[in-house]
């Protein structure tokens, strides 16, 4: 589990970018819940935790796909692949986040990057 920050610090309807690698998102909906997903848009390099939380949904700031926190499936073009999603645990006011094993879809550039970082 990788700390990300203290619950009370994350108002609702609100994100924080996990540096991680990949980064992680970790949103907190206007309904309570949090979630954690990959922090780069799948369709081109883009933080997802500087979109538009609506519900369970962010909006990419870069070209407007649209990404379920839930799922991570793609809810709107131009991004066709969909963003990892991550366990998320909350103790003594902590949000934890257990990162997924599977595979990062991640934009070209950015794989590229995290491979030479690995």
């Amino acid at each position: 589990m990788i700390p990300a920050c203290p619950l009370r610090s994350l108002p609702r309807g609100e994100a924080f970018r996990l540096d991680a690698e990949p980064p992680i998102a970790v949103f907190h909906t206007e309904d309570g819940e949090i979630y954690a997903i990959d922090d780069t848009c799948t369709h081109q390099d883009a933080s997802l935790a500087d979109g538009w939380l609506e519900g369970c949904e962010v909006e990419c700031p870069l070209h407007a796909s649209k990404f379920d926190l839930r799922t991570g499936q793609v809810d709107a073009p131009p991004a066709k692949l969909p963003v990892r999603t991550h366990r998320v645990v909350i103790e003594d006011d902590t949000i934890f986040v257990v990162p997924s094993d599977a595979p990062a879809n991640l934009p070209p550039g950015v794989a590229a990057r995290c491979q030479g970082a690995a």
